[in-house]
């Protein structure tokens, strides 16, 4: 999925600055990049993705979080959002992605 990511982002006005896999590397590299955008699994080992998200906004409030997943469960969108969470793409189904990331730096942009 990462792989699928990369070449969708990269080139169109965004690029990958650092990948992660798993939840401790993602807060990790949070905290050295602070990245404009994060696009995270809520599926990761040793610490999953909604961990990581709390571990991340915690560090940085206005983090600009989109979580993915392909459980798609409502459940996890809620918890996602109301953890911080900028947004919520449900995998494979990223068609949409370069709008989602546009929108949430437009909106989240606005003073």
């Amino acid at each position: 999925m990462r792989t699928i990511l990369r070449k969708l982002i990269n080139g169109k006005d965004y690029f990958v600055l650092s990948e992660a896999s798993n939840g401790f590397e993602a807060v990790e590299q949070y905290v050295y990049y602070r990245p404009d955008i994060v696009i995270m699994d809520i599926t990761m080992p040793s610490m999953n993705g909604l961990e990581a998200l709390k571990s991340i906004i915690e560090k940085d409030p206005q983090a600009k979080v989109v979580m993915c997943s392909a459980l798609g469960q409502q459940y996890l969108i809620n918890e996602s959002l109301e953890l911080g969470a900028k947004g919520f793409i449900i995998k494979p189904y990223f068609d949409n992605i370069l709008y989602t990331l546009q929108k949430i730096v437009s909106v989240c942009s606005i003073p």
